[in-house]
């Protein structure tokens, strides 16, 4: 056998070791690494954006942020953590809750649920903590974790916590997960009728096909104002659509 088959032979195995390997192990991040060591990008056809954060974004100059963009939109929006479980504060919210306000960006306060505790107790202090206003957007349920409990039992508690704030404000709360965790356990009817807030990041388009308002599309986010990275989301309609999702004058029956 020549040897330039045998060259050939093994250039041709390693071209396809490579293609396997950049097929497998390196495109299904490469949106991630893209958002990580590149530019900010933004998905295309949505007006309106805003960014969600918590004491981890630590000190935010709002005076930056209420100036910044998001690719061709400005920051419309901020979701800011309050609570988390019973007990747990976020040691930001008060002051990121009053800056938002002051510096006329639309506010929303989210708890983050834990489960196997109370969800009444979880409920009232999420309450007794954000203290919304008209004019604010609707509380929000961030649920991410099934802990030990059965898909049913996680089922029941998400509905009573849900059920509690919206009778306190008069509004179905805003319902945060990801994709898969919503596909895996919160896919049943009872929870179609509440606003959802989709977690999936790195794609050009949801494959999600069902309803959704808000859509936090990477956690890689970089906006002006804010140190590192920060998750960037996109409303699902015009920037009249946000303003009547927010609380009314009168919140409570």
């Amino acid at each position: 056998m020549p040897s330039w088959t045998l060259w050939l032979g093994g250039l041709l195995i390693t071209a396809a070791y490579i293609g396997l390997f950049y097929h497998f192990f390196v495109d299904p991040f490469s949106f991630r690494w893209r958002a990580i060591y590149g530019e900010a990008t933004f998905p295309e056809g949505y007006e309106v954006r805003g960014i969600d954060i918590s004491h981890y974004q630590e000190r935010v100059n709002w005076e930056k942020l209420r100036n910044a963009s998001m690719g061709d939109a400005p920051v419309s929006f901020v979701f800011i953590k309050a609570t988390e479980g019973e007990k747990l504060f976020d040691d930001n919210f008060n002051r990121n809750f009053a800056n938002a306000k002051r510096n006329d960006i639309i506010r929303g306060a989210y708890h983050f649920f834990v489960p196997g505790i109370n969800p009444r107790k979880q409920a009232d202090f999420f309450i007794s903590i954000a203290q919304l206003e008209p004019g604010d957007l609707p509380p929000v349920l961030d649920i991410e974790k099934k802990g030990n409990l059965t898909p049913e039992q996680l089922r029941r508690d998400v509905k009573i916590w849900l059920d509690i704030v919206e009778k306190e404000y008069g509004v179905k709360p805003i319902l945060y997960t990801g994709y898969k965790f919503k596909v895996d356990y919160l896919n049943t009817p009872e929870f179609d009728a509440y606003p959802y807030w989709i977690a999936h990041y790195y794609v050009e388009k949801l494959a999600y096909k069902g309803q959704w308002t808000f859509w936090q599309h990477t956690d890689c986010g970089k906006v002006a104002g804010i140190k590192g990275f920060v998750d960037c989301n996109i409303f699902n309609g015009t920037f009249q659509d946000l303003q009547e999702l927010l609380l009314q004058e009168e919140i409570k029956d």
